[in-house]
């Protein structure tokens, strides 16, 4: 949910507003006349939505462009991206089982800063203790001029976005964790919802031009989990449980997994279960994730051979979601082939083997659009997706919402976050350093 910054009216204007600020996000910079062709609104119409998403910062008109024809100069607008000036943007907090990731995202999803805040435990109240702690610092180094609208968490595993719960997260070994309400002392509002779902929004919005028809995001690190969207629409299913493919039979009988059963798909592919096994072969010293990367990158074969067949076992899971949903295209986010693109084509192997729908995997099966940028873009689009559908309501997220009354969605003994630090002056007025966009992902794998 977002703030209400002004009286909202009725479904249709906030659809128009909505159609009028995505046609400006496909096409910009774009003339009025060309965005009404594109939406079949009048241009008296686009006229006032645009006024509306002016008046809230989203859109900017540009200097006017020059033209042979008779008649007024057009007037180009855009969105106010601000990788392109002083646009809004959203902060970001990425929940991941070796770190927290702090993000600046503009309203193109592209990220301008970020940064890794490391630690070894991993119980809530310190990991969001620890994030709402720093977010303000961050904020004030890097916002300069620009206003934040919202802070968007992405991480992986069961998550309810409408309650900002983390049901489940195994590996963090949390259940229940009222991650809305703890980030609430950060001082913005606070979205909440699972990195595989943030993804799948991010793929329609910015990414491949196929996610708008059909899309399977599969995301591959220390959780496994997937996202379903159709019409561009994300599915979320009852208790927002769609998307656990965790124990997908794989057919590994050697691999047990902690539900009791054997072959599992999160239990033989995950990164700790490639980083446990590269340590019991001895290719590496202890469990470590990009220990075992780099030793494929050094040349070790052994190392090669266990990512290789890593990769093809996800070809068997990638191969049974195409014939389940047979999608127009299928986002594959994956550390080991965000970084070592050459395993790639083992998934596809694997699914050209395995799938009766799907016979051009290389066109079907892709990797993320958004490169080592991911887990930051994850974050941002948690934000982004709903303003670019209900761009009236910007801004109204409860920071201090109500207990659940569904069973199991709050421990009793969870201890609140230590105190954010003061936002004063607001932070829309915070100066910092010029933004900066970091190309490589820190040491620590994906979540």
């Amino acid at each position: 949910m977002l703030h209400r910054i002004g009286p909202v009216g009725d479904g249709r204007r906030q659809a128009n507003t909505a159609a009028v600020l995505r046609a400006v996000l496909d096409n910009g910079p774009v003339s009025r006349s060309e965005v009404a062709r594109l939406t079949g609104l009048s241009p008296a119409s686009v006229t006032r939505q645009y006024a509306e998403l002016a008046r809230l910062g989203l859109v900017r008109e540009l200097p006017p462009m020059t033209s042979t024809r008779v008649g007024r100069p057009q007037v180009p607008i855009d969105v106010a991206a601000a990788a392109d000036g002083d646009g809004p943007v959203v902060a970001g907090v990425h929940l991941a089982v070796p770190g927290t990731r702090l993000v600046l995202v503009d309203l193109r999803g592209r990220v301008l800063a970020q940064e890794v805040l490391e630690r070894e435990r991993r119980d809530p109240p310190f990991v969001l203790g620890q994030a709402t702690e720093r977010l303000p610092g961050f904020l004030e180094e890097h916002l300069g001029s620009r206003r934040a609208l919202a802070l968007g968490v992405a991480v992986g595993g069961w998550v309810d976005p409408g309650r900002g719960v983390v049901v489940e997260h195994v590996p963090l070994g949390w259940n229940g964790v009222p991650v809305r309400e703890l980030l609430g002392a950060a001082g913005l509002p606070v979205h909440v919802d699972s990195h595989s779902r943030a993804l799948a929004h991010a793929e329609v919005l910015f990414g491949d031009p196929r996610a708008r028809r059909s899309l399977v995001h599969l995301f591959v690190g220390n959780v496994v989990d997937a996202a379903l969207a159709t019409g561009g629409t994300v599915h979320h299913g009852p208790r927002a449980g769609a998307g656990d493919v965790a124990h997908l039979p794989l057919g590994e009988a050697s691999v047990r997994c902690p539900c009791g059963r054997t072959g599992c798909f999160q239990a033989a592919v995950s990164e700790a279960a490639a980083a446990n096994r590269a340590a019991d072969l001895g290719i590496v010293p202890a469990p470590d994730f990009n220990d075992l990367l780099d030793a494929a990158a050094s040349g070790d074969r052994r190392a090669d051979a266990l990512l290789r067949r890593r990769a093809r076992l996800t070809g068997r899971a990638v191969a049974l979601l195409l014939d389940v949903v047979n999608p127009e295209v299928l986002v594959l986010t994956d550390q080991s082939l965000i970084l070592s693109p050459h395993y790639l084509p083992e998934v596809h192997e694997e699914v050209r083997a395995h799938s009766h729908v799907c016979d051009d995997p290389e066109e079907v099966v892709v990797p993320s659009s958004f490169g080592t940028d991911v887990l930051g873009v994850a974050a941002g689009a948690v934000v982004l997706a709903d303003l670019y559908q209900r761009p009236l309501t910007l801004l109204d997220s409860p920071l201090n919402p109500q207990p659940s009354s569904q069973p199991n969605s709050q421990p009793d003994s969870l201890p609140a976050p230590p105190p954010a630090a003061p936002l004063d002056p607001p932070l829309d007025s915070h100066l910092g350093p010029p933004l900066s966009s970091p190309s490589q992902l820190p040491q620590g794998a994906l979540p």
